[in-house]
């Protein structure tokens, strides 16, 4: 059953105001309880570092590296979201030098899982508009994994086929087939330079110095003087506040039905510039994000678990998912000289992408009807 999401400011929902205690001063977190989240975030940075040195190398640890990987980046946006939204209980040219590096680390390290999970994406969406049968999801999970836990490994390039794989593109139309295999190429390619930029970024002296930052704020975080006694609540709240006004700002009319034409617009145009639409909704995506952040900072002890709220960021997640598959499409039908039946086969798949777009933008939509972000 969806939890209720508290407001501390209305007395018919909230939680008696614990005693205080660290990081509190009469049951409103401050300054300090910034300062324990940011050090945790710090910790579980370094840690995940360290699992990432210890098993980026070896044939048998690529698993645990790409959880690694991911362990980074999580904590990365965790520390720069929270750089944003309390900035100003922070030592301010600090605070500004730290973000950008942050966010260009985390981006970074996102590209090769993005390019293997938009080909698993794709390769299943073909399947399914083709009429034969969807991979099995053992068989399509090994065959994503093989890709990434290769791209560890020397010489490890190319996919991994598996021969249930081989077996259903069998079953492909000869258009959809050869979509496949083109977007395979090109993904695999993708994936394999995102691999290598990854790996440039992690030996860099940017990289060091990002780390290196880190590693001191696991001990000692740069607060102002009046942070020690600031409630950190109304910070907390701003960052709702903008989340609503973004969301508000959205054509949540259109998107109230499940099915929209202007989601085509432009799907034919030569410009490879992001589709119009999608921009506010990727911002509502990245507010909602900060929005989770600050409510994680305001309870140290486990944030309160609001089961819309999550809904509603997993269709935010699913639409960039869409979004930037329906891109990648276009973008192989864009290939010089490819077959009719291979141009025809993309754009099919383009605007299926395109509609699970204005189905992810219809879920978030119904979500959002049942819930009101308060005061966190």
């Amino acid at each position: 059953m969806a939890q209720q999401h508290l407001d501390p400011t209305d007395p018919a929902t909230a939680r008696p105001s614990p005693a205080p205690g660290p990081g509190r001063a009469g049951g409103a977190p401050t300054g300090d309880a910034l300062a324990g989240y940011l050090r945790g975030q710090a910790t579980e940075f370094l840690r995940a570092l360290r699992l990432h040195r210890e098993t980026g190398s070896g044939q048998n640890g690529a698993e645990e590296s790409v959880d690694a990987a991911r362990a980074l980046r999580r904590s990365a946006r965790r520390i720069s979201g929270s750089l944003h939204t309390f900035r100003p209980l922070l030592d301010a040219d600090w605070s500004e030098e730290m973000r950008p590096e942050l966010a260009w680390l985390s981006g970074t390290l996102a590209l090769e899982h993005a390019c293997a999970a938009r080909l698993e994406r794709l390769l299943l969406a073909l399947h399914r508009l083709s009429g034969s049968t969807a991979f099995p999801a053992q068989s399509a999970a090994s065959a994503v994994g093989g890709r990434v836990i290769g791209a560890g490994r020397a010489g490890g390039s190319g996919p991994i086929p598996t021969p249930t794989a081989t077996a259903e593109r069998g079953n492909l139309t000869v258009g959809a087939a050869k979509a496949g295999a083109l977007l395979e190429r090109q993904l695999t390619l993708a994936r394999t330079r995102a691999h290598s930029t990854a790996l440039q970024a992690l030996g860099s002296s940017r990289f060091h110095a990002v780390a290196d930052k880190v590693a001191v704020l696991a001990s000692e975080v740069p607060l102002t003087p009046a942070a020690a006694l600031a409630d950190l609540r109304p910070l907390a709240a701003a960052a709702g506040e903008r989340l609503t006004d973004a969301v508000t700002a959205l054509p949540l009319v259109t998107a109230g039905h499940p099915y929209n034409a202007e989601a085509l617009i432009h799907g034919l145009s030569p410009d490879t510039a992001p589709h119009p639409q999608d921009g506010p909704w990727h911002q509502v995506r990245l507010l909602l994000r900060l929005h989770r952040y600050a409510i994680e900072v305001l309870h140290r002890d486990g944030a309160p678990t609001d089961v819309r709220l999550l809904t509603a960021g997993q269709a935010l997640n699913l639409h960039r998912d869409a979004s930037e598959a329906a891109a990648a499409a276009a973008s192989a039908a864009r290939t010089p000289r490819i077959a009719p039946a291979t141009a025809y086969a993309l754009g099919v798949l383009h605007a299926d992408q395109r509609h699970e777009v204005e189905a992810a933008r219809f879920a978030f939509q119904q979500s959002w009807q049942k819930q009101t972000v308060g005061t966190p």
